[in-house]
């Protein structure tokens, strides 16, 4: 998966690769090679030559908003871009009174439905999770609104890009 981050205003080129329990990271022209666990819900171990590193991670509510991060005594705000998220951009990214779909951004499998269909919600509500790349990921609501259809169920599988929840 190729993407663009952009910390303390410099931007950078990654590629993540899977391998099995192995994640192959080419930062820039820097290669790295990690084993990623989750302990605890945005709490990441990372395994490098060794050595272990703790990473804090808050998701943004909306994909143009930073990831907040902390690896050890270290705070960052992490903008990530995704290539092909930005392709398929258009008007659509701003919601205002139409339909927001919830979709993911890579293959995985729902762990948890937080909201029922009906249910009200506000901009930055949890709305479900998924597990991607043994990573859990809460996927908020990007506007105030009612859950109008919710498209999967917790355990099934899915793939990139696909509607989860629809929200009006």
């Amino acid at each position: 998966m190729k993407l663009s981050a952009e910390i303390a205003g410099q931007k950078l080129a990654i590629e993540i690769k899977r391998d099995g329990d192995r994640v192959f990271a080419n930062v820039d022209s820097r290669k790295y090679e990690l084993e990623i666990s989750e302990p605890g819900p945005n709490v990441y171990l990372l395994k490098q030559e060794g050595r272990i590193y703790e990473a804090w991670v808050e998701p943004p509510v909306t994909p143009a908003e930073p990831f907040q991060a902390r690896i050890g005594d270290r705070d960052f705000e992490v903008l990530i871009i995704d290539p092909k998220r930005l392709r398929s951009a258009g008007v659509d990214q701003e919601h205002g009174d139409g339909l927001a779909e919830i979709k993911t951004a890579m293959p995985g499998k729902v762990v948890r439905i937080i909201v029922e269909a009906g249910a009200e919600v506000k901009k930055g509500d949890g709305i479900i999770v998924v597990e991607a790349m043994k990573m859990q990921n809460e996927m908020r609501s990007p506007k105030d609104g009612s859950v109008k259809e919710i498209r999967v169920a917790e355990g099934s599988t899915v793939n990139a890009g696909e509607i989860l929840v629809v929200i009006e």
